[in-house]
């Protein structure tokens, strides 16, 4: 039996969701959700570069920990899944996202070489805890109980929100009891399922029939899974619902449900973290930052400064 690698299922799940969106929509386009496929365009993965010209800051790359200083690199477990966080170009090997753009970023203001490997987003935050890599990328909310065996910077504000089709009764979700009845797909070991998780008796303690919620790890199938009518609404990140509706014809984005910072996540108690603080405000000071949220048109998740592990927003 063999192992996939993360790169591999998300090329086989770019590939999959190519097939049905063809036989689904008759239209020549690849996967709506990473802009892989047959046919995708390469515009619509957005390839400007905002970083090469990024400088270092001498002030910031001060507070990296000696030893980081001289071997000079920091490693970076990154997930992909899709855009506008990260993905592959229609090559199958480069990545971009606005993920991608930042931890690059950050590596060049403070002068350091990032490493990054692809990881699976469930494996991430308990390799961070191990010491296998320094920090870790997947669009991460900065949630309470994370924060007690994780630290974050943040850099962005996203969140939860849902999607569905066009025919769906559902215009915005403003409670969770709205879901009664139905079934919701999200993301395997994300925010959205632990939030669908702790909710669940709202159904119960209103006598309605609970929701039943359909987890994946693969963003292909979970598009996948609404598109065929298999699920009826999508729980997922703000900014990945907004872009992934764009390009799939009979989907609607509902609504913001809760705000969520994303930060950079690292092992607890970890040294690095005003470093990586401090490169991210200077790239909001030096324009880097609103330059990365043009590109991927993620404009209403800037925040105003960078923090170290805020509490939950509420």
């Amino acid at each position: 039996m063999t192992t996939s690698t993360p790169r591999a299922t998300a090329l086989r799940a770019a590939a999959l969701l190519a097939t049905a969106a063809l036989a689904l929509t008759a239209c020549g386009s690849g996967d709506p959700s990473d802009g892989t496929g047959p046919a995708a365009a390469t515009a619509r993965i957005p390839t400007t570069d905002v970083v090469s010209g990024v400088k270092k800051d001498p002030a910031a790359a001060k507070l990296l920990p000696a030893g980081v200083r001289a071997r000079g690199s920091l490693s970076l477990a990154s997930s992909v899944g899709s855009p506008p966080s990260a993905t592959y170009l229609p090559d199958g090997r480069t990545l971009a996202g606005q993920d991608i753009d930042f931890a690059d970023a950050v590596g060049k203001v403070l002068g350091v070489r990032i490493k990054r490997e692809v990881a699976g987003f469930e494996a991430i935050l308990p390799a961070l805890g191990s010491g296998k890599y320094d920090l870790g990328t997947g669009n991460f909310g900065v949630t309470d109980e994370r924060r007690r065996t994780i630290d974050f910077v943040t850099y962005v504000n996203d969140g939860q929100g849902f999607a569905a089709r066009e025919d769906s009764p559902l215009r915005k979700v403003t409670s969770l009891r709205q879901l009664c009845g139905l079934t919701v797909a999200t993301g395997a070991g994300t925010t959205f399922e632990t939030t669908l998780e702790e909710n669940a008796h709202l159904c119960k303690e209103a006598g309605k029939q609970p929701y039943d919620v359909k987890t994946y790890a693969e963003q292909g199938a979970l598009w996948i899974s609404l598109q065929q009518g298999r699920s009826d609404v999508v729980m997922s990140t703000i900014n990945g619902l907004r872009y992934a509706v764009k390009q799939q014809p009979g989907l609607r984005f509902l609504n913001e449900f809760k705000r969520l910072d994303v930060g950079f996540a690292f092992k607890k108690g970890t040294p690095l973290a005003p470093a990586v603080r401090a490169a991210v405000n200077r790239l909001k000071k030096d324009g880097t930052y609103d330059r990365i949220l043009k590109k991927w048109g993620t404009g209403p998740s800037a925040i105003a400064t960078s923090r170290i592990s805020p509490p939950e927003v509420k």
